[in-house]
């Protein structure tokens, strides 16, 4: 078993890798929508094919794969929404969505048994770019099919949920899934263009990924999340995962504060911070950091918690 504070760490380590990406597209954060395909008919791709994973890895799969290993949750969350569930045979004890995860067999927690992995006998491996490129290499050269998603926007989660349905014959779903993820994005978009058409409408907003002031920066998927939820990063000029001082931060005076750890009694507490506006007017929101920092199909709801905390009149709360 594993401690909160384990987890808090993988949670941060997840976050910190996400920095690789310096640049998001300004298609997503301006609110653009991706296109989408007309849904497949089920089941229609033809065996063998050939495909190119997000690490450029280029790959045969020879025929429909029946036993999955996820070394990742983000993976594992998209596999479940693909309708994979008969299919995962293994997952890693980090894995706690959807609930029928809690049951399969563990193959490892930050660092991956590739024994363990080679036991289950799996036909398909689905990683990221968050497991380490040893493990990667050492179960390719064990001979197993091993796909690696690397998603730092939304439309990277696109691609990583379409290059899994194309492995494993679930183009239909992947389709259906895009686009309900498309819409609802939009959605709240559009309901936010409309509440703050303007930036200087926009509520100034600190994230807080970890009590030591780490923060997401302009180039980030939280920074995309928080701009098409109608936020105005206070740290948006500096790029990827900076940490910043307090007295940085007072000088900011943000809004709303997004807390991404599990916590909002230190904010409140912090010396000095009594004078943040957001502080002040009680609006520190703790956000799940699994909707949020998770590449996967429940970022869309992460996005709306975001939206209905800076404009919590005009969207209504979801439990």
């Amino acid at each position: 078993m594993y401690n909160l504070q384990q987890k808090r760490i993988f949670a941060l380590m997840m976050t910190f890798v996400l920095m690789l990406s310096l640049v998001v597209g300004c298609t997503a954060q301006e609110g653009e929508s991706v296109q989408t395909k007309t849904p497949q008919k089920p089941r229609s791709i033809q065996y063998p094919i050939h495909l190119t994973d997000q690490a450029n890895h280029k790959i045969t799969i020879e025929s429909e794969p029946k036993r999955i290993v996820s070394l990742i949750p983000s993976t594992t969350e998209i596999a479940f929404a693909l309708d994979l569930k008969n299919e995962v045979v293994g997952v890693t004890a980090n894995d706690d969505y959807p609930e029928a995860v809690k049951d399969l067999p563990k193959v490892g927690d930050f660092t991956i048994n590739t024994e363990q992995v080679v036991a289950l006998k799996p036909d398909l491996v689905l990683a990221s770019n968050l497991n380490s490129k040893e493990t990667i290499d050492q179960l390719g050269n064990l001979g197993l099919k091993v796909i690696v998603t690397d998603a730092k926007s939304i439309k990277d989660v696109y691609q990583s949920i379409n290059v899994i349905a194309q492995a494993t014959n679930r183009k239909k779903e992947a389709d259906e899934l895009v686009k309900q993820m498309e819409d609802k994005k939009r959605e709240i978009f559009t309901k936010v263009h409309q509440i703050a058409p303007q930036e200087k409408d926009r509520k100034q907003v600190w994230i807080e990924i970890d009590p030591t002031l780490y923060t997401a920066g302009g180039g980030t998927l939280l920074n995309e999340l928080l701009t098409i939820a109608g936020g105005e990063n206070v740290a948006e000029q500096e790029q990827g995962w900076p940490q910043i001082s307090a007295e940085q931060v007072v000088k900011w005076n943000p809004d709303v504060i997004f807390s991404t750890y599990g916590s909002d009694k230190e904010i409140y507490s912090r010396k000095g911070w009594n004078a943040i506006t957001a502080v002040k007017n009680k609006q520190v929101h703790v956000i799940d950091p699994n909707l949020v920092n998770r590449p996967g199909p429940r970022l869309v709801e992460g996005l709306e918690r975001m939206a209905q905390a800076l404009y919590p009149e005009h969207f209504q709360a979801t439990q």
